[in-house]
């Protein structure tokens, strides 16, 4: 691949549309945050009608009534980010000249439009049964849009750092067992994410009471099995798998001579996360949820994602602006 020139690198660089990027990828854990408190105090159908609230876009109470904040405060702030991202996206394909950056800002509209039908559609098939679950059509929308919106951080979080100064002008790879180790982990942090969204929505975060066990007299397996104890049992055996990967994955990169001081730190940021969302299951079920734990948890889960994808998609970066079409990526 050649090497850009200064001139060339300097042309690339939009400062105030990398400070614009950064700024929507922050936003947009406010919105991770308001919408798992949501979850978790139940408030999902504080209102009953979508778009508005009440019929309003200022409903009468809500600044009063910690229901009807936690709701209504996720669909501002879900408004919000969607400005946002409708700005991000036409700036980009205005003044970006990397074709493949421009594209990833309409993936990030799509995102972000797609989640709003999803948020509203839970709403308004609320009342719809399903034969043969315990779960409306409506609050089974639940789970693919709290895994959309993992996808979506992602998605900013590239955007961000592809604008950056530091993306532009780097030249020097890391090994390939930091970007194997990366792919991994962000496939395993998927597949958590989901398992959690599904055990989550599915009312079994208490499935098993204890921990670290799973019987009150010190059994690492369950006593009695049913859907609810076998997804709660593999959020545990997953926590496990991603604990030594996520381990393996920081060792790697603190072994290789390429890693800069930003990716030992990330690497560092990553084992503290990794013991906080450890600890932190651990308090969601000695509290019996509490939903501050809880909230805690899933804002922890995502933040170990965003840093795990921050990673993988730094340790790529030769690789794809070496090839333009993004889904070199994912063939690496």
């Amino acid at each position: 691949m050649a090497v850009a020139s200064p001139s060339r690198r300097t042309s690339l660089h939009h400062p105030t549309l990398a400070v614009f990027a950064a700024i929507g990828s922050g936003w947009v854990f406010v919105l991770v945050t308001l919408g798992a408190f949501t979850t978790s105090i139940g408030a999902g159908m504080a209102f009953p009608d979508w778009p508005l609230s009440h019929g309003s876009i200022n409903p009468e109470g809500w600044l009063r009534d910690i229901s009807m904040f936690a709701e209504h405060s996720h669909r501002l702030t879900g408004m919000v980010m969607g400005l946002v991202t409708i700005a991000l996206a036409a700036w980009l394909w205005l003044r970006e000249e990397r074709r493949w950056l421009r594209e990833l800002g309409l993936y990030a509209l799509a995102i972000v439009i797609l989640q709003g039908v999803i948020g509203g559609q839970r709403v308004t098939l609320n009342a719809i049964p399903v034969p043969g679950f315990d779960m409306s059509l409506g609050e089974m929308l639940r789970i693919p849009h709290g895994i959309l919106a993992q996808v979506y951080v992602c998605v900013l979080i590239a955007v961000a750092v592809a604008l950056s100064r530091r993306w532009i002008e780097r030249t020097a790879p890391v090994g390939p067992a930091v970007r194997r180790l990366g792919l991994v982990s962000c496939v395993l942090l998927f597949v958590q994410l989901a398992i959690a969204a599904t055990m989550r929505h599915n009312a079994a975060g208490l499935a098993i009471p204890v921990f670290p066990y799973s019987t009150v007299d010190g059994h690492w397996l369950p006593a009695a099995w049913d859907f609810r104890v076998g997804i709660h049992f593999a959020h545990r055996v997953m926590a496990v798998v991603l604990a030594v990967a996520l381990s393996l994955l920081a060792w790697a990169i603190r072994r290789d001579a390429a890693s800069t001081m930003s990716m030992k730190a990330a690497a560092s940021a990553l084992i503290s996360l990794l013991v906080l969302q450890i600890l932190l299951g651990a308090l969601v079920i000695q509290t019996g949820r509490n939903p501050h734990m809880t909230t805690a948890h899933v804002v922890v889960g995502a933040l170990t994602l965003a840093v795990t994808f921050w990673i993988a998609w730094v340790s790529h970066r030769d690789r794809i602006e070496g090839n333009a079409p993004l889904a070199t990526l994912s063939r690496a």
